[in-house]
């Protein structure tokens, strides 16, 4: 992939993440706040892919048409349904520093 190309898509990855951000933006502010939350959690909880964000406003959009609180669209457990959709797509920042540090006295 030339320069070129790399510069266009992530333009248009950014274009992307804007309208993904507008769109959660017009969500109610008990759904907006969890959504905030939830992408808090994620992007805490190691690279994801962004795209999922759309799935979650998806199913907040929908609980907010349907008028379901939003503790009935998460559940309980609301790092468990984060955990749930990031799946093993995730790359967690903890395993990356565990496995540095083995390699590091590994090598001593």
């Amino acid at each position: 992939m030339n320069l070129m190309n790399t510069f266009t898509k992530q333009l248009n990855e950014k274009k992307e993440y804007r309208a993904m951000v507008k769109r959660a933006e017009k969500l109610p502010a008990d759904y907006f706040h969890a959504f905030k939350a939830i992408q808090s959690y994620a992007f805490t909880m190691g690279t994801i892919d962004w795209h999922l964000f759309d799935d979650v406003i998806d199913l907040l959009e929908l609980g907010a048409a349907e008028q379901k609180p939003v503790k009935m669209i998460v559940g309980d457990d609301v790092a468990a349904f984060v955990d749930e959709l990031i799946g093993e797509d995730r790359y967690d920042w903890q395993a990356k520093y565990r496995q540095r540090l083995n390699d590091y006295f590994k090598n001593r």
